[in-house]
């Protein structure tokens, strides 16, 4: 067994311990309460250290690269959303709240701190991901309520809460920038992030976000509501959508002439669906009645696409890393 756990990828391996966490001994009361707190605390560590690690032109590069951003956003809002409605025959076998709750899952913005994670550790575009990511949530912030609006037939009770914004600001984009100004004058802050500082922080607040999300499912009682057959449907569904999502992901940017750097990005930023996000919307679109349901299939393909996408991209870093 010791030999076995050693085959496995460390961010993968972490994942799946947090996860199981979660199950046996979920974050509860006050002790839940701060490590939220810890939580986004390590995130903002991480956007700092990616600042701090980044020049000035490359994150100028990452702003500007529309071509980048407009294809994120386009498999974010409309090829999930299209994949979200072929769906629907499986009301034939699976509840109509479980169907409601995939398809809410293919509206939501795609993850933040995920997904400049994922990139940096497989060596793609970190610039361009932290832009296109924070984008994502931002437009997310619109477009998410108007999909509901249309396609899930919510025509009431719709509130865009401006908190959406400033959260993104204050928690991801300005540690960014004070990354950058400590950069430029504080000596050696640049060579520390570019060690191993950021891989250890990129990976923790990976493991913290699962078992902060999943104690809380744990405590709601939300896993109680679907069955098991519909929780094996769910898995499945989640581990074909990101493998044929990130096999589009690299396709269609290969075809239109992306350098790999940014193939990675578009892979990473463009097959994460934030639970984070994805959480306080429902909450405020939905309100309660059938909120536990509806959230499922989003927590278990948050699950699923850290997974499958964290061992995607140890073999893309350990490819790189051989060819250099």
């Amino acid at each position: 067994m010791p030999g076995f756990l050693r085959r496995i990828d460390p961010l993968l391996l972490g994942i799946i311990l947090a996860a199981v966490l979660a199950f046996i001994a979920p974050a509860r009361g006050s002790f839940a309460e701060g490590f939220s707190i810890a939580v986004k605390l390590a995130i903002g560590l991480l956007f700092f250290l990616y600042g701090a690690r980044l020049s000035t032109r490359e994150a100028l590069q990452g702003l500007t690269n529309w071509r980048l951003h407009s294809i994120i956003l386009a498999f974010t809002f409309i090829a999930y959303p299209l994949i979200g409605l072929a769906m629907r025959p499986t009301t034939a076998f699976i509840s109509n709240s479980v169907y409601q709750g995939i398809l809410y899952l293919c509206l939501v913005p795609s993850t933040v701190q995920s997904s400049v994670a994922l990139t940096g550790i497989a060596r793609g575009n970190v610039p361009g991901a932290v832009v296109a990511a924070s984008l994502s949530s931002i437009v997310g912030v619109v477009a998410t309520p108007a999909l509901v609006m249309v396609l899930m037939g919510a025509d009431s009770g719709i509130h865009i809460d401006a908190s959406v914004f400033r959260n993104v600001a204050l928690q991801l984009l300005l540690p960014f920038v004070l990354g950058q100004v400590a950069r430029a004058v504080v000596p050696g802050v640049a060579g520390f992030a570019a060690r191993k500082a950021t891989k250890l922080v990129d990976r923790g607040s990976i493991w913290m976000v699962v078992y902060s999300a999943f104690s809380a499912g744990v405590v709601s009682g939300v896993w109680s509501n679907v069955s098991a057959l519909e929780l094996v449907f769910l898995s499945a569904f989640a581990l074909v959508l990101v493998c044929v999502m990130l096999w589009v992901t690299r396709v269609v940017p290969e075809a239109l002439r992306f350098s790999r750097a940014d193939t990675v990005a578009i892979q990473m930023c463009g097959t994460q669906k934030s639970l984070a996000a994805g959480l306080p919307m429902a909450s405020v679109i939905f309100g309660g009645g059938q909120l536990g349901v509806l959230i499922v299939p989003l927590m278990v393909y948050h699950l699923i696409q850290l997974m499958t996408c964290s061992a995607y991209v140890s073999r893309l870093a350990q490819t790189t890393a051989s060819k250099e």
